[in-house]
């Protein structure tokens, strides 16, 4: 998976396609990669903006606004000639209310991941946790073996990361996911002490990845 980073990526978007959304009054997105897309948005979308643009008002002393104010105080925007440039690390937290419910896995909180968005994929995650395997774990596996995109906001130092993870292939990633489990769950049973008899939970948990 790749990592778009909002605290270095500028969003790049055509003008022409920027101002015909503006002047739709419709709502609109803009993904991550720069284009405009109008409801319904699929599933798969990725987005660093959604809403609408009103006129101004007939009243107002300046009917002609500068682009840089039409997104909102969060967005930063340079005009290069029939583009527009977009830095949107500020609107993080709107950006996560946009994505969250689209997203297979939010990492977001300080309390990590709890839960994935796919049903196959939770319950893969929920006997796991039985053999003490965290959902990070499974998440690792994705971020190494998997397309898709992670939209995050990290730095160094001090160190600062918040994601929400989206995978392009679901039947990759619940192979990936069950393939690291029964492997990991292999090894704690034949290596690790705290596995030599099981719990009514765990022996459950072992059937479900080993039966």
């Amino acid at each position: 998976m790749k990592k778009f980073n909002l605290f270095k990526e500028i969003i790049v978007v055509q003008r022409v396609e920027f101002m015909n959304a503006i002047n739709s009054h419709k709502k609109f997105a803009i993904t991550h990669d720069g284009k405009i897309e109008f409801e319904p948005f699929s599933a798969t979308t990725i987005t660093i903006f959604e809403g609408t643009i009103p006129p101004p008002s007939p009243l107002s002393p300046n009917l002609h606004r500068p682009l840089a104010d039409m997104l909102g105080k969060d967005y930063r925007i340079v005009e290069d000639d029939d583009r527009i440039l977009i830095k949107a690390s500020p609107a993080w937290q709107s950006i996560i209310g946009y994505n969250r419910l689209r997203a297979l896995y939010d990492d977001t909180t300080a309390d990590g991941i709890d839960r994935f968005a796919d049903k196959e994929l939770e319950q893969i995650g929920w006997h796991a946790t039985e053999f003490n395997i965290t959902y990070r774990q499974i998440v690792e596996q994705f971020e190494n073996q998997c397309e898709g995109t992670v939209i995050c906001i990290e730095q160094e130092e001090p160190y600062q990361f918040s994601g929400l993870g989206f995978v392009s292939d679901i039947e990759q990633a619940r192979k990936v996911a069950y393939d690291f489990c029964v492997s990991a769950i292999k090894d704690k049973l034949a290596n690790d002490p705290d596995y030599a008899t099981l719990s009514d939970d765990e022996e459950e948990a072992k059937n479900y990845f080993l039966s």
